[in-house]
């Protein structure tokens, strides 16, 4: 199964880790580690993670407050829509489509 990030979710991803770079030398790397370990288990089970809404599937990172919200496009491809931190407004993502 191939995966691919939208630009805002790209955006996302970049932003947050220059943040936590920012507080801890290595940290900023530790968090693309994770963004990297849930897409891993969102190609072995994409179905596996509820939705908020539609045809969205959100996979929460084990060590930060951030999810992946992604839509399977077809039987061989996962779009990545939005990493967001989740004290932001639920329905934030939706900005990205």
């Amino acid at each position: 199964m191939n995966y691919r990030f939208l630009l805002p979710a790209l955006a996302e991803i970049r932003e947050a880790a220059t943040f936590y770079e920012g507080e801890v030398s290595g940290l900023g790397a530790d968090f693309l580690d994770e963004v990297d370990a849930a897409m891993e288990r969102i190609l072995s089970f994409p179905e596996a993670w509820g939705s908020p809404g539609g045809n969205y599937r959100r996979c929460h990172l084990g060590r930060f407050p951030f999810s992946v919200i992604y839509a399977i496009q077809a039987e061989d491809e996962i779009v990545v829509i939005s990493v967001f931190h989740q004290s932001r407004e639920p329905r934030s993502w939706r900005e990205n489509l």
